[in-house]
């Protein structure tokens, strides 16, 4: 059997995929920093994208102007409520954390009232565990402050990289299905679960979040919790790990109000987080989750391990999109390539529909 030789084309066509594989990694390596930047205006492009040209093609507006009015918004809307809940957050969680009399206190009321209770009488309450329980949030809180410093940077670089896109939205659109060697059904495809993951993530985790949060909060206050605001807002923020999230914050809280509080009170207020603050989230996530699009819980829990992992504070959104995206490009590539199978006849390789 004669050996085929590789043409000189397809030669010269791996090589300039290899440099081009390499200049990217380069790229990615000195600009990592601020990847989270560029993918912040990737999700806001593509959240505003439809109003953006309904605007500038529907009505006329000016591009530029009308790009400027967008950022505005996402400014007022978006950035001035995340740079209030972090200044609210971190002077309290520091002051909470500094006050170890009054944790001490408490722990020890938590630790004799579970000593002989089933299945809890196993949880580590040594004076040990909290100190290292304590030790680890304290060294967690100057990393979460550095990453507080990243996000602002990063939100420059979203803001002025949106600019850009929304101007040359079209052009942009046009360049990158002319880049990728799909078909048209691949590309409608890649588009579709894209914007479907990003309005999910985006949009809809922040919406369950607010929704628990509040509810979190009322019954924090109307049972008596210390700081009802503050762990309100907490119990929101862990929305975004699916069902033990927000179970994780209020699950100790109970257990602190059996300790210390009275029986009937601790009850009542065990029975409003089971039901409403736990029930909100499986309602929630069937209708308005479902609605911007499904995503699979764990590709939540995963994503965002690995998006806080690399990129911080924001790898609570991006992390589910990357992770989400591999299932987009298995799918791209069931659709280009799952039918076909390759059957040596000879010295050929024919496709096999």
């Amino acid at each position: 059997m004669q050996k085929r030789q590789i043409s000189n084309q397809a030669i010269n066509q791996i090589m300039l995929i290899a440099v081009i594989i390499v200049a990217c990694l380069f790229i990615f390596r000195y600009l990592s920093y601020y990847l989270p930047g560029f993918l912040g205006a990737i999700t806001l492009y593509i959240i505003f994208r439809g109003w953006y040209f309904r605007l500038t093609e529907g009505r006329k507006w000016n591009r530029a102007i009308t790009s400027i009015l967008f950022i505005f918004f996402s400014i007022v809307f978006i950035v001035l409520p995340i740079w209030a809940l972090i200044d609210y957050l971190i002077p309290r969680i520091s002051s909470f954390l500094g006050n170890t009399e009054d944790i001490v206190s408490k722990f020890n009321q938590v630790k004799e009232f579970i000593r002989n209770k089933p299945v809890l009488e196993h949880i580590d309450l040594s004076d040990e565990a909290l100190v290292q329980f304590l030790q680890s949030l304290t060294k967690y809180l100057p990393g979460v402050i550095n990453s507080v410093a990243e996000v602002l940077i990063n939100m420059l670089v979203t803001f002025f990289v949106l600019y850009f896109m929304l101007v040359s939205g079209k052009k942009m659109e046009t360049t990158i299905e002319n880049f990728f060697p799909f078909s048209d059904r691949s590309r409608k495809e890649l588009w579709s679960e894209i914007n479907l993951m990003v309005r999910t993530n985006a949009i809809g985790i922040p919406i369950l979040g607010i929704c628990q949060g509040i509810v979190a909060m009322i019954g924090y206050s109307i049972f008596g919790v210390h700081n009802a605001v503050l762990w309100g807002i907490v119990t929101g923020v862990a929305t975004v790990f699916p069902v033990l999230g927000t179970m994780a914050v209020y699950l100790p809280i109970c257990i602190v109000s059996f300790a210390t509080g009275g029986l009937s009170n601790a009850v009542w207020l065990t029975l409003y987080c089971f039901f409403l603050v736990g029930g909100i989230d499986n309602i929630l996530r069937f209708t308005i989750l479902r609605t911007l699009g499904d995503v699979h819980p764990l590709i939540t829990v995963f994503g965002v391990l690995f998006g806080l992992n690399v990129f911080g504070m924001l790898g609570l959104i991006f992390g589910p999109l990357i992770i989400s995206s591999i299932s987009v490009l298995f799918k791209v590539y069931r659709n280009e390539y799952g039918n076909r199978r390759i059957v040596l006849t000879g010295s050929e390789e024919l496709p096999e529909e």
